[in-house]
């Protein structure tokens, strides 16, 4: 059984697209949706430096965009189950077939604009704690008023909330564990992003969406999807709750899943899949990070893919 993972925001890198807008139509597809969305997606993917690619407004939409370049490349009706980390499952609904390429990006762009429009309403940010017993790190960071973002799996946690009750949490980590500050504006997936969420809702509710094809994985727990307005309410919703990768990663374990590509800019759910379902049954992973990984990635497909109807 194959998983296709699209990644989130912090895996972008300056140049990532080169290689991928040399492909026939490549360009074509990145300008119309660059024209879609109000952003400069070619530029963005190629000659952007790394603070201008770091903008939430722009990463987000840019980071949907090179995930379903690449997705489009592969044997999609092969792929069993798809999932993606954060803004990355936008990408992710567009392989399973529940929106649009277009309406995806499009999503990604409201979504970023309106995330960085709540950062800008008040001082607040996140926190990776590495390590530490899972209970006593969500312990310590309800207990200085923060939020867990995001349960990465991997022994990794990441708090958010205002910036005095990060410096609290980082001057007394819970035991065995290390807090680092993350490089981002503000308090993804928490309730100080209840505005982006609003105005999400208002959009996507002139969005037009399918049931998935495929598996579809949520973040919000990990279950799988198989309704289409219910895919568009949770992406909705997810801006402001916690993102739960680590019930995704054992949601894979659960279905047998065998083969694993993580699309570009590749690595960083391909390293929390290797650590966290590692021994008997791990799967073979390949990061899909240029054409060049193409034949790599066909070919775990055509050996591990193909059994999405025992998978529902």
């Amino acid at each position: 059984m194959l998983a296709v993972l699209s990644p989130g925001q912090g895996s972008q890198k300056p140049g990532f697209l080169n290689s991928w807008l040399e492909l026939p139509g490549a360009t074509d597809r990145l300008r119309g949706w660059s024209e879609a969305v109000g952003v400069d997606l070619v530029h963005l993917g190629t000659r952007a430096d790394a603070d201008e690619i770091k903008d939430t407004a722009r990463t987000q939409p840019l980071l949907v965009a090179a995930a379903l370049l690449a997705g489009e490349q592969l044997p999609l009706g092969e792929v069993d189950v798809v999932a993606g980390h954060s803004v990355g499952e936008l990408g992710a609904a567009a392989l399973a077939g529940a929106l649009t390429a277009e309406a995806a990006v499009t999503l990604a762009g409201v979504r970023g604009r309106e995330m960085a429009a709540a950062c800008a309403l008040e001082a607040t940010g996140m926190s990776a704690v590495l390590g530490g017993d899972p209970d006593e790190v969500v312990a310590a960071i309800e207990k200085h008023g923060l939020h867990p973002a995001n349960s990465n799996g991997a022994g990794q946690i990441v708090a958010a909330g205002s910036l005095p009750a990060l410096a609290d949490l980082a001057a007394e980590p819970p035991a065995k564990a290390r807090v680092i500050a993350l490089a981002v504006a503000g308090a993804f997936h928490t309730p100080y992003m209840a505005t982006a969420e609003t105005a999400l809702a208002a959009y996507a509710a002139e969005v037009p969406v399918q049931d998935p094809a495929r598996v579809l994985l949520s973040n919000r727990d990990g279950e799988a999807v198989s309704d289409g307005p219910e895919v568009l309410r949770r992406l909705v919703h997810q801006v402001t709750v916690p993102v739960r990768w680590d019930l995704c990663m054992a949601r894979l374990r659960a279905l047998g899943v065998t083969g694993v590509i993580e699309l570009p800019p590749a690595g960083t759910l391909a390293g929390l899949v290797k650590r966290e379902l590692k021994g008997d049954g791990a799967p073979e992973i390949v990061t899909l990070n240029t054409p060049d990984d193409l034949p790599a990635a066909r070919d775990l497909i055509a050996r591990h893919g193909g059994h999405q109807g025992g998978a529902r």
